[in-house]
């Protein structure tokens, strides 16, 4: 990445995004230092302003950032890092830096927030959530799937686009608890129409 322009401090900022869910995680600043030693380990590597020393992300709390993928902008000046993360990106133990301000729930946020719920609802008491009832019976979930295939299908034939809509939320929401009951997410399928695209 020799075409970088680092500033006048020899720094560069770095948003680091969630690969699997897109979600914004922090941001943080790198010097050629870290930028080498992040794409040399896989790992992500900052320099802290206030400290001014280089840091390795989860050096103390075991939350390692991997690196799948190293971009830049079209002023080269500016770095994105889509990484896998091994727990909360945030010191403060929240997932995300970002968790503050105006947090109403927006439509790309939807499918990473469900999956974590249901993750959630995978420890719950069957009886009292449905989630875990559903995870517990992998033919309920199968025969709730083709229920709701054939709902929204029926809906888009003859109903309004709000019941299409509503119908295909069911279809997302019982798709997510089959894929959490063979231990598998929604972005295994998202990569495998990534790997159909090529």
């Amino acid at each position: 990445m020799e075409e970088i322009r680092f500033d006048e401090k020899g720094l560069v900022p770095c948003v680091m995004q969630d690969a699997g869910t897109g979600e914004v995680l922090t941001l943080a600043y790198m010097n050629e230092e870290a930028l080498a030693r992040t794409r040399e380990t896989g790992e992500m590597h900052f320099w802290s302003r206030s400290r001014g020393e280089l840091w390795r992300k989860g050096e103390t709390s075991g939350n390692v950032m991997r690196l799948r993928a190293l971009r830049y902008d079209c002023d080269e000046d500016a770095l994105v890092a889509l990484v896998d993360p091994a727990g909360p990106a945030c010191h403060t133990g929240e997932r995300t830096c970002f968790y503050r301000g105006e947090m109403d729930p927006q439509a790309g946020e939807a499918l990473a927030a469900l999956e974590r719920t249901v993750e959630r609802r995978r420890t719950a008491d069957p009886a009292e959530s449905y989630t875990a009832a559903l995870l517990t019976s992998p033919e309920r979930i199968a025969e709730k799937v083709r229920e709701e295939a054939s709902e929204v299908t029926r809906a888009a034939a003859s109903e309004s686009d709000e019941r299409v809509a509503e119908e295909a939320a069911d279809v997302l929401y019982h798709l997510s608890v089959l894929m959490a009951s063979r231990n598998l997410s929604l972005r295994d399928a998202f990569a495998e129409l990534n790997r159909r695209r090529r």
